[in-house]
């Protein structure tokens, strides 16, 4: 049983930190795309 908990417990660990660095990656692209509008703003004006 404990063998058990362990290994679930182990398996949603990496699932989560999967996740979170896919997340991270979405949030960058987000970023850039802000960014790259911004600048484009600029040097309309």
């Amino acid at each position: 049983m404990i063998r058990t908990a362990l290994l679930l417990t182990c398996v949603l660990t990496l699932a989560a930190c999967e996740t979170a660095k896919g997340a991270g990656r979405d949030i960058e692209k987000a970023g850039q795309a802000i960014g790259n509008a911004a600048s484009n703003v600029q040097k309309a004006l």
